[in-house]
């Protein structure tokens, strides 16, 4: 098992970026415990909130390894 960070980020589209809108974390940086990236991955994409899931395609999911 490994140590991973990961975070998800919404994007905005582009009539939403005109209206002023921006880039917003909706995960902040957590830590997970891991077999790989992968596995981390969907640990990260079990922690989006209920009110994003409609908006998956505007939702950057980054993991690293620590």
């Amino acid at each position: 098992m490994k140590l991973f960070q990961y975070a998800v980020i919404y994007h905005p589209t582009g009539d939403e970026k005109k209206a002023g809108k921006k880039s917003e974390i909706v995960v902040p940086v957590t830590e997970c415990v891991a077999a790989d990236e992968k596995t981390a991955g969907i640990i990260a994409g079990r922690a989006i909130p209920e009110k994003h899931l409609a908006d998956l395609d505007r939702l950057e999911v980054a993991v690293r390894p620590f």
